[in-house]
């Protein structure tokens, strides 16, 4: 059975460097290889390119334009890469904010992906205490967050926390303060 693995949440949680840690303990510890796929590696040239076309800022990636002609084909594009990967018995790791698709639930029915259905999904949801978020957001410098810095009241409505009850599959990860138990546990849970 092959491992689709989502690493989602909001911006400067980090996901990325969380999903880094986590792959090779994956390696280790099923004897299985896992690609990683990080949506703003696969998409980053593409999308600049495209939102210097549409926008004339090509580090835009949170305006309405954005949300409305480029997001949702950057993560059919990314699950389609993965889709192919699945079906030649490769686990796939996503990294990406993926929260429409959490809020639909989406993400959590193969058949809804269009991935092999004997795909085991796990959805790893990082949390981080929304000022830490924001001031980590300012520190890594990142012109791709300029948008949304300049406009975090109106970003900051679109963040949600899903409520456990309502979605007791997912694996959260709170990254304000993480342990080694918890990390090694998350860990444990995806293998």
């Amino acid at each position: 059975m092959v491992r689709l693995v989502f690493f989602a949440g909001h911006a400067g949680t980090g996901k990325t460097t969380l999903a880094r840690r986590t792959v090779p303990l994956l390696h280790a510890r099923t004897g299985e290889s896992f690609c990683l796929l990080d949506k703003d590696t696969v998409y980053g040239a593409y999308s600049a390119r495209v939102m210097g076309l549409l926008t004339g800022d090509p580090d835009d990636r949170d305006s309405p334009t954005y949300l409305e002609h480029l997001r949702d084909q950057e993560y059919r594009g990314l699950l389609e890469i993965a889709t192919e990967n699945l079906a030649l018995d490769v686990n796939v790791v996503l990294v990406g904010p993926f929260s429409r698709e959490v809020r639909s639930r989406r993400v959590f029915d193969p058949a809804a992906l269009g991935v092999p259905p004997q795909t085991r999904v796990s959805v790893v949801w990082v949390t981080l205490d929304e000022a830490l978020a924001r001031a980590r957001i300012v520190a890594r410098g990142d012109p791709r967050d300029r948008y949304k810095l300049e406009h975090w009241d109106e970003y900051r409505k679109r963040r949600f926390d899903p409520d456990p009850a309502a979605f007791p599959e997912l694996l959260r990860f709170d990254n304000t303060r993480p342990d080694a138990d918890a990390f090694a546990r998350l860990v444990a849970a995806i293998a």
